[in-house]
């Protein structure tokens, strides 16, 4: 059994800073991408970043140059530095996860925190 558990979601002003931890429990043999996904009201679930087990990152055009995405591999966690946030960020978001259990991988998503951006 595998959990990703989110924490860091809430209530910023515009311009402000967030920051979302995912941490991955369970019988983990290693995990290859992570991600963080988003979804606002009436929209469909987009990707925000994501970062391979080597590092390597890609991120949504939108969110470029304001958020960092990063992972301790020794901790099994995924975090999500979001800075200058804008009203259009709000959403629930999602962490996501391909991990490996014995010689198969398989995808797991948390259960989601709400980031909203609202004066």
């Amino acid at each position: 059994q595998v959990q990703l558990v989110e924490s860091g979601g809430g209530l910023v002003q515009p311009g402000g800073s967030l920051r979302l931890s995912c941490a991955a429990s369970g019988s983990i043999f290693g995990i290859n991408r992570m991600g963080w996904y988003r979804q606002a009201p009436g929209k469909q679930r987009e990707l925000v970043a994501a970062i391979t087990s080597g590092g390597s990152t890609n991120y949504a055009d939108s969110v470029k140059g304001r958020f960092t995405i990063s992972r301790d591999n020794a901790k099994n966690t995924v975090y999500l530095q979001m800075n200058s946030l804008k009203p259009e960020d709000t959403a629930a978001y999602y962490c996501n996860a391909d991990v490996l259990l014995g010689l198969r991988s398989y995808d797991y998503w948390g259960q989601g925190t709400q980031v909203t951006v609202s004066s």
